[in-house]
């Protein structure tokens, strides 16, 4: 078992996966006192990161030399895998499977796949603290993101000045895979919001109202929400650069879909918003702001 006395997160940290959030991540904890060594598979993401002042190495393997708590920021579950197998297989490799171990999985994943890999790793004596944000890249530079935090206490309590570094807000959800649950369902209440804001810009504009002027009566209104504080004016500029992908939440989509279906629950919104976020990557807004919603539904015209 773990002995939370007996570990420290190192000052050095690794972070895999340099997108939005992991580049956002890194912000956060550089501002605490810890210094980043980053991965990414994609070449520009690196050059980029170490752009900012930050250290790259050149395969997750060298992380192990570096750090002994890493942050996954990586796209999905498969992602996440793909490090665990080539860290298990470097450890074995450079003889290194004693050495202390702590992994933070910020990406948000399949959550009884993830419950899984909590488990094997139990096993070979790592820790492994699901810890997703619930937020924009921005939000979580900001500090302003909530951070959902599972596993086992221990563990949790091990990483905590790291979780601490990261977010001063989060809520302990239970053992690994709840915090993709919690992410999950949260995600689909924001991602509808994002949804509905959109197309009421639609409506309001095929109608004769301004967006700036929508846009003041939902903050005037009943209607007021986060999203439409966080997007509003994003879909009146018509200015979409990503703080979080449409791509992103996409995916997102289809996990609660496929978690839905393996327990016979059907979610109507949902299934139709999956939709639309495909034809919008198919449009070619895949890598813009979620707030673009707004562009796939106003080409949504009857011919």
């Amino acid at each position: 078992m773990s002995n939370v006395n007996a570990f420290a997160p190192s000052r050095r940290l690794g972070v895999v996966g340099l997108g939005l959030v992991g580049c956002a991540l890194a912000q956060r904890l550089t501002q605490a006192g810890y210094t980043c060594v980053g991965y990414d598979v994609r070449e520009a993401a690196m050059r980029a990161f170490a752009d900012s002042g930050h250290t790259t190495c050149a395969a997750p393997e060298d992380l192990l030399h570096e750090a002994n708590t890493l942050v996954l920021a990586v796209f999905d579950t498969d992602g996440v895998e793909a490090v665990v197998q080539a860290l298990l297989e470097a450890r074995a490799r450079l003889g290194l499977t004693s050495s202390p171990l702590a992994l933070i999985d910020c990406s948000t994943g399949d959550p009884e796949r993830l419950a899984a890999l909590a488990q094997r790793l139990a096993a070979l004596g790592i820790r492994f603290v699901e810890a997703p944000l619930s937020g924009s890249s921005a939000q979580i530079a900001q500090g302003q993101a909530t951070l959902l935090t599972a596993g086992a206490p221990q563990d949790v309590a091990a990483v905590a000045p790291v979780l601490e570094a990261i977010s001063p807000q989060r809520i302990a959800v239970g053992l690994a895979g709840m915090a993709a649950r919690a992410k999950l369902a949260t995600n689909l209440v924001l991602g509808l919001n994002r949804a509905a804001l959109a197309e009421g810009f639609v409506l309001a504009e095929s109608m004769g109202i301004t967006p700036q002027a929508f846009l003041q009566l939902v903050l005037a209104s009943p209607a007021r929400s986060d999203a439409a504080l966080a997007k509003g004016e994003m879909m009146v500029r018509g200015e979409f650069a990503p703080q979080s992908r449409i791509r992103q939440h996409a995916k997102d989509v289809q996990l609660m879909l496929s978690m839905a279906d393996r327990t016979g629950q059907h979610l109507p919104l949902s299934a139709t918003h999956a939709q639309l976020l495909q034809r919008a990557i198919e449009a070619g807004d895949g890598e813009l702001d979620n707030a673009a919603i707004l562009r796939q539904i106003q080409r949504e015209r009857r011919p």
